[in-house]
C-alpha cells in the first residue's frame, strides 16, 4: 500500500462511528508455510563452504556446469519469486473468509460483508474495524494458517507512532526520534544557530515581473562521487518522513534532487541547509481530525523558477466536511485538516506562460486526485464534485470553457480533459485569491518567517 493510502484509512478511523484501528505482522512470513509448488534454483559449488560440501557430499551431485540444483521446499530470503508466491498464499487464504484485495487500489483490502478494511505492507496489516466480533473473525483467520504479533492499540505502523484519542476524534503522526538517529548516522554535525527555513531564501528583485532561476555559475567546483552518494542517501532517508509526517521538506529535497544532475557543489551547501533545518525542528507532528471525508485540492505553480525555464506544481490535499452547494465555491473555506498529500514537483516540459504552467499544475494535482477519489469510494466514503482552488484567472476560466486559448497548442490535452471532467461532475475548479492558496507553500523557497 501507498503511504497515501494508509493515510485515507487513519482519516476512515476518525470519521466512521465506533471505528477503530489495530496493527498485526505477521513473524516469518516467507516461511512460515510450505510452498504450493516446489521451486527451483541453482547454485556455483564455489560460494557454497567447504565444511558443508564435505558434510553432505554435495561433490557427487555436482553438474557439469559446476552448480548444484536444489529443490525448494519453502520460502527462502533473497529468493526473488518469494514475496509474490508469499502474497499469493496470503490471497488464496484469506479469500476463504471473504477477505478480498481491491482491483483498483494497491494494498487496500475489504470483507465481503463486514465493515473491516485493512492496508497491506508485506506483512504488515493497519486495520480499520467497528465491532469486536470483526476483528476477532480476522485474526482468527490469521492465526489459523500464521504466526502473528498484535498491537491492539494500533501505536505503530510502518515506522510511525499514531496517537489515538477516539473521544474527541484525532490523530497525530509523529517519527520519535527518526530524525536525531538518522542525523548521527549521517555524522552531521548539528550548528549552534537555529534554522528556521528547509532551504536558503533568495530575495526576490521587486519590481520585475519575472524572477527567473539564475544560472549555475561556470566555475563553481563540482561534486566528487561520495558528496553525491551523500546527497542521494540524505534525499532517500528523508523523503519518506517527508510524505509521511513533515510535508515542509518536500520542497527542499525535491530542489536538491533536480540539481544534484549538475553535480556542483552549492547542493551540498543546500542538503547541510536542509539538515540544520531538520536538526533545529527534529520532531514534526501531523493531526487528523475527523470529518466528512470530502477532498479538498489547492493547486498552484511557479512559472520558470527552476533551472533550464522549468517550472514548478504544487498540490495541497486534505479531507474536510462537505460543502452545502457542490456545484459552486465553498462560501467559506471548510476546516483545514492535515495533509494526506502535499504534490511538490518539477514539470518535465517548458512552457510558455504562467497561465500554461497553472493549467499543468491543475493536471497534475487533478490527475492524482483520480485514484484518490477511487480510493475514498473503495472505503466507503463516496464523493462529491472535487473542489479545486487554483489562484490564476486564465486557467479557470480555460477549465470553464469562458476563455479560449489561441497561440499554444500544448495545453489542448491539458484543458480539454480538465473540461472533460469537470462536466462529468468529477471536479468543480474555481478561483480564490493566492494568499489563501496552500499549494503555494510548495511551489518556491519561502523566507523563514513564513515557514514559521
Amino acid at each position: 500500500a501507498d503511504i497515501i493510502t494508509v493515510k485515507f484509512l487513519i482519516n476512515s478511523v476518525l470519521s466512521t462511528p465506533n471505528a477503530k484501528f489495530m496493527s498485526i505482522d505477521i513473524k516469518y512470513f516467507y516461511l512460515c508455510t510450505p510452498m504450493d509448488r516446489f521451486e527451483y534454483m541453482k547454485l556455483p559449488i564455489g560460494v557454497i563452504p567447504q565444511e558443508i560440501v564435505d558434510q553432505y557430499n554435495l561433490r557427487q551431485i555436482v553438474h557439469s556446469d559446476d552448480h548444484v540444483y536444489i529443490e525448494i521446499r519453502r520460502g527462502m530470503y533473497g529468493l526473488p519469486q518469494a514475496g509474490k508466491i508469499a502474497n499469493n498464499q496470503l490471497k488464496s487464504h484469506l479469500a476463504q473468509y471473504g477477505y478480498r484485495p481491491s482491483k483498483l487500489i494497491d494494498g487496500l483490502w475489504t470483507h465481503d460483508t463486514r465493515n473491516t478494511a485493512f492496508s497491506l505492507v508485506v506483512d504488515d496489516f493497519g486495520i480499520r474495524y467497528t465491532s469486536t466480533q470483526d476483528i476477532t473473525h480476522f485474526i482468527n483467520a490469521l492465526k489459523e494458517k500464521y504466526t502473528i504479533t498484535i498491537d491492539h492499540e494500533g501505536r505503530q505502523y510502518l515506522g510511525m507512532t499514531l496517537d489515538w484519542n477516539y473521544r474527541e476524534r484525532f490523530c497525530d503522526i509523529s517519527m520519535p526520534d527518526y530524525v536525531r538517529k538518522n542525523l548521527e548516522r549521517l555524522l552531521h554535525t548539528t550548528s549552534k544557530r537555529l534554522y528556521h527555513a528547509p532551504s536558503l531564501y533568495n530575495q526576490p528583485v521587486f519590481g520585475r515581473k519575472v524572477q527567473p532561476a539564475p544560472p549555475p555559475p561556470p566555475e563553481e567546483p563540482e561534486l566528487s562521487s561520495d558528496e553525491t552518494k551523500f546527497i542521494e542517501k540524505v534525499c532517500g532517508t528523508f523523503l519518506y518522513y517527508g510524505r509521511a509526517v513533515d510535508p515542509t521538506v518536500l520542497h527542499a529535497i525535491s530542489a536538491i534532487s533536480v540539481a544534484k544532475k549538475h553535480g556542483l557543489k552549492k547542493t551540498l551547501d543546500a542538503t547541510t541547509y536542509l539538515l540544520n533545518y531538520l536538526a533545529t525542528h527534529p520532531d514534526a507532528v501531523t493531526r487528523y481530525h475527523a470529518s466528512g471525508m470530502v477532498l479538498y485540492v489547492h493547486s498552484d505553480a511557479s512559472y520558470l523558477t527552476e533551472p533550464e525555464a522549468r517550472s514548478r506544481v504544487g498540490g495541497h490535499f486534505y479531507l474536510s466536511d462537505p460543502s452545502p452547494d457542490p456545484s459552486a465555491p465553498p462560501s467559506k473555506e471548510p476546516p483545514i485538516n492535515g495533509p494526506i498529500l502535499s504534490e511538490c514537483a518539477v514539470l518535465r516540459h517548458v512552457v510558455s506562460s504562467a497561465a500554461e504552467a497553472e493549467l499543468a499544475a491543475l493536471f497534475h494535482n487533478a490527475k492524482a486526485a483520480e485514484t484518490i477519489r477511487r480510493t475514498l469510494h473503495e472505503l466507503g466514503h463516496p464523493q462529491p464534485p472535487t473542489p479545486i482552488q487554483t489562484d490564476n484567472t486564465v486557467a479557470c476560466d480555460i477549465c470553464h470553457g469562458t476563455v479560449k486559448q489561441r497561440k499554444t497548442k500544448a495545453m489542448d490535452m491539458r484543458f480539454y480533459w480538465l473540461r472533460d471532467r469537470k462536466n462529468r461532475n468529477f471536479y468543480h475548479i474555481y478561483w480564490n485569491s493566492g494568499k489563501n492558496n496552500l499549494g503555494d507553500y510548495y511551489t518556491k523557497h519561502h523566507p523563514p518567517t513564513h515557514h514559521q
